[in-house]
């Protein structure tokens, strides 16, 4: 795996669901699993996955982070329906965010500089679909891993257990 440290990510502002502009630097010295996600995607089962490494890990300081988007066309269209479905379908507690592009010239500036990490075979670009999981380590590199990778596979797993700060 290869890393990305091209400019602090930590301080590129995003918006929670309820319209407040927020950074990663408010989860500093976490580990973070930041995800593009989708409700009505066939890999939407992750949902499971990453809630349960949240009440795993949460404690010992690690967060996921859920980035809604439509760019695939199988994200709902309203952010209440979004949060709605990801609580009652999901039982989710970690933070989903608002919708946001993940490609092109009009992506979130978060993904802008997230895809310039390269993947375990040294490719970067473009998100491939929903689910493509970005790790955030504390001292801000990042781990690239495609979506059909789980979010409980041994190599998020024991990269998220060997960078927890507690």
């Amino acid at each position: 795996m290869t890393e990305s440290t091209a400019i602090d990510i930590r301080n590129i502002p995003f918006t929670t669901a309820d319209g407040q502009e927020v950074s990663l630097a408010e989860y500093e010295g976490q580990v973070l699993l930041i995800v593009n996600v989708a409700s009505r995607c066939g890999l939407t089962p992750q949902y499971e996955q990453l809630e349960q490494l949240k009440k795993t890990y949460g404690p010992r300081g690690f967060d996921v982070l859920a980035f809604p988007s439509n760019q695939f066309l199988q994200e709902l269209s309203s952010m209440d329906d979004i949060l709605e479905y990801c609580s009652t379908t999901w039982g989710v507690t970690f933070p989903v965010f608002e919708k946001v592009r993940v490609n092109g010239k009009k992506a979130a500036p978060l993904f802008k500089e997230l895809t310039k990490t390269e993947d375990a075979d040294g490719r970067s670009g473009r998100v491939e679909w929903n689910f493509e999981k970005f790790l955030v380590l504390p001292d801000g590199r990042v781990k690239r891993f495609r979506p059909k990778m789980r979010p409980d596979d041994p190599q998020i797993v024991e990269l998220i257990e060997a960078n927890l700060p507690n």
